[in-house]
């Protein structure tokens, strides 16, 4: 059982739509060094605030945190906390970037590494909301958001049809 109870698909230009207003938040407390994505809901984000804020110093840490789910449906629950590939330093001057932070795990961990980095997310859920310096979107801890490098587009049932309504 999956401790999400909503959905929030998220389309592309949605996504690049949050992306560009995070820019506009960041470059206000500019200037920056660079970036910091982390792998690999980070990567997009990333390379929009790159373009949007002129920034050409790109580096990632590199962390695993979520396991596969069941029956195709993708990262369901968090597993064990991987770090494949840090970074030095302690990150001043740097914006750490990730496309979410839910229960916080990940983001005290980087938190730790890079203790003065700015970490910003596009979406922030409330338990790990109190670990990021900027986001977008705040959503709700039972909401399981669906990015659009996770979909595919397929045939939609019409709701009067569907069996689970």
């Amino acid at each position: 059982m999956t401790p999400y109870s909503k959905d929030f698909p998220v389309s592309w230009e949605e996504l690049h739509r949050n992306a560009r207003a995070l820019s506009w938040r960041l470059l206000e407390q500019g200037p920056w060094k660079g970036i910091i994505a982390i792998t690999r809901g980070g990567l997009v984000p990333a390379a929009i605030l790159c373009r949007e804020m002129d920034i050409r110093l790109i580096d990632t840490i590199c962390v695993v945190s979520y396991e596969d789910g069941e029956k195709g449906e993708g990262a369901t629950k968090q597993g064990e906390l991987n770090i494949l590939k840090g970074v030095e330093g302690d990150g001043e001057g740097f914006i750490l970037i990730d496309d979410l932070v839910d229960t916080g795990r990940t983001a005290q961990k980087v938190r730790e590494m890079l203790p003065k980095a700015h970490f910003a997310t596009i979406y922030a859920k409330p338990a790990g909301k109190p670990l990021v310096d900027t986001f977008v979107t705040e959503v709700s801890q039972d909401t399981w958001i669906r990015f659009p490098w996770d979909m595919e587009y397929t045939f939609s049932t019409p709701l009067v049809n569907r069996q689970d309504t």
